[in-house]
C-alpha cells in the first residue's frame, strides 16, 4: 500500500469521527489539511458542517 492510500484511509476516518473531536484538534487538522489549498476551504468546511452539524462553531472573538 502506498502513502496516498493510507492518507485516504486516515482522512476518511477523521471525517467519520469529526464531530467527536475536540475543537482544537478539529481546527489543527483542518488548518493542516488546507495549507496551500485556500480554494477548497469553504467546500471542506461545508462538507464537515453538513455531516456533523454540532461542529458549527461561533466565530472566534476579534
Amino acid at each position: 500500500m502506498d502513502d496516498n492510500r493510507f492518507a485516504e484511509l486516515l482522512g476518511n476516518a477523521a471525517i467519520g469521527v469529526w464531530g467527536d473531536m475536540p475543537r482544537d484538534i478539529q481546527e489543527a487538522l483542518f488548518e493542516t489539511a488546507m495549507r496551500g489549498h485556500d480554494d477548497l476551504r469553504h467546500e471542506l468546511a461545508k462538507l464537515l458542517h453538513d455531516r456533523h452539524p454540532r461542529t458549527q462553531h461561533p466565530p472566534h472573538p476579534a
